[in-house]
């Protein structure tokens, strides 16, 4: 969601000026986007405005600093308190408000470096912030305002279609800083998707917070949910490949999964947070599933789509977890696989409910879980690779590789596959023999055919 909020962020900056470079210090504005999911994100961007300070003394303070995201809405009154030197801090619901807020920092500049001229500003002041602040939930969606996308960037795009989440997970920040669900419609999506494709896009993958929650305006009138999406969105020529993330059990219903077995075009790789295994820990984390609903919702995934493969979110040492509720989880992988997977300590979020339950664990019982986790998810993902030698999979090739003569695609399962080839091969879907696997990545060579028909029974595999 953050590498999508940064693009369009250029993209309604584009009309001022400004494009983008490729470090600090060439740049005339920096705009750091910061997520608070994580432990120590706020420690991070404090960490990072420390050295960007640095660079606008050097400049002079003719320099504009600004923060964007989930900690700027979190903690923006701080951020300007312990860093004045910050011009703008900004929610992610308000960045097509940053023209507006960039020409008042750049009017601002231009009058302190005009009293600096002729004497009336003390050095200090030269390097102080604007101190522009705007987290507000405005009324208006920001999709209304922003520019159509100029610049795809390769033949892979991010595109939020939901933001916000009505869920509350006791330990996630989500809802306070995204705010609840808000769906755009469906012709606006249709639209920029369109738009990416025509820019050379071959896959997308839609965003949002909690998206298979989507419930967005349809040109019938009715609310669509994203299987209808999908099936639209599947149906415009040149778009090879559609995926997205974060989905959440309890709106996996059987439109969508009946949608896997459905569309050629939607990737059998699905991330499905399941969080815990135990369903004391999920009762507690208010996920609002239980371990037997997940897994029966994969059954029912892998029976309409065999080849389907699996990551998730999982979190140790929740506040209350015992040994019965870790061993759950680590039963839970492995009745399930997991060959990708994102495994986090529990760390507390401020403003969260979990934040102050009872039962805190220590950190050296969450290291140890973790540690056990993950070597169960290593061995998983380990042998997922494997399997796939020997095997034929369809690649979409993305770009050339460190070797000359080398490119490198994704596989249905986003595992970076690098063959021998020309350049020619970018933007187009191929089978590739797979003849080595690398840990984290595939090798092979070509298949001497044409670009295969995504309909056809070859290019769906058996996990």
């Amino acid at each position: 969601m953050n590498v999508y909020d940064s693009a369009r962020m250029a993209d309604v900056l584009g009309p001022l000026g400004y494009a983008a470079v490729d470090t600090p210090e060439a740049a005339d504005m920096v705009l750091i986007n910061t997520c608070h999911i994580r432990e120590h994100a706020s420690a991070k961007t404090f960490s990072e405005l420390g050295r960007l300070k640095q660079i606008k003394q050097q400049k002079d303070g003719d320099y504009i600093i600004a923060v964007a995201g989930c900690v700027a809405q979190a903690e923006g009154e701080e951020i300007l308190a312990r860093a004045p030197y910050v011009d703008i801090v900004l929610g992610p619901q308000t960045y097509h408000r940053l023209p507006e807020m960039v020409a008042r920092a750049e009017r601002g500049a231009a009058q302190k470096k005009l009293r600096a001229d002729i004497g009336l500003n003390k050095p200090a002041a030269r390097i102080a912030g604007m101190g522009i602040l705007d987290t507000d939930f405005p009324v208006e969606a920001k999709f209304d305002f922003l520019p159509a996308p100029t610049d795809a960037q390769g033949v892979t795009a991010f595109l939020s279609i939901q933001e916000g989440c009505d869920k509350f997970c006791t330990f996630c920040v989500v809802p306070y800083t995204r705010g609840a669900e808000y769906s755009r419609p469906v012709q606006q999506i249709v639209t920029e998707a369109e738009q990416l494709v025509a820019l050379g896009v071959r896959e997308l993958t839609l965003l949002g917070q909690n998206v298979n929650a989507y419930h967005g305006d349809g040109p019938d009138g009715d609310a669509w949910t994203l299987a209808q999406l999908a099936y639209r969105l599947a149906a415009i020529p040149g778009l090879e490949r559609l995926r997205y993330t974060t989905s959440h059990p309890r709106d996996m219903d059987d439109a969508l999964i009946a949608a896997h077995g459905d569309l050629p075009q939607l990737m059998p790789f699905l991330h499905l947070p399941v969080q815990s295994g135990s369903d004391t820990i999920l009762a507690a984390m208010n996920r609002q599933h239980s371990a037997d609903h997940y897994r029966r919702i994969i059954d029912k995934l892998r029976a309409a789509r065999p080849d389907l493969c699996l990551s998730t979110d999982l979190i140790v040492g929740f506040p209350g977890e015992s040994d019965a509720d870790f061993a759950a989880t680590m039963q839970l992988v492995r009745d399930v696989t997991f060959p990708a997977a994102f495994s986090f300590k529990y760390s507390g979020r401020p403003g969260t409910p979990a934040a102050t339950m009872a039962g805190q664990v220590p950190e050296d019982v969450k290291d140890a879980r973790l540690a056990e986790l993950n070597a169960l998810l290593l061995e998983q993902l380990t042998a997922f690779n494997r399997s796939l030698v020997g095997q034929t999979v369809p690649v979409l090739f993305e770009k050339a590789g460190r070797h000359a003569g080398q490119m490198v695609g994704r596989s249905p399962y986003l595992q970076p596959v690098h063959v021998l080839g020309e350049a020619d091969l970018i933007g187009r879907v191929r089978l590739v023999d797979i003849e080595q696997d690398h840990s984290f990545s595939l090798s092979g060579r070509l298949v001497a055919e044409p670009v295969p028909d995504l309909s056809s029974p070859a290019m769906r595999m058996t996990a």
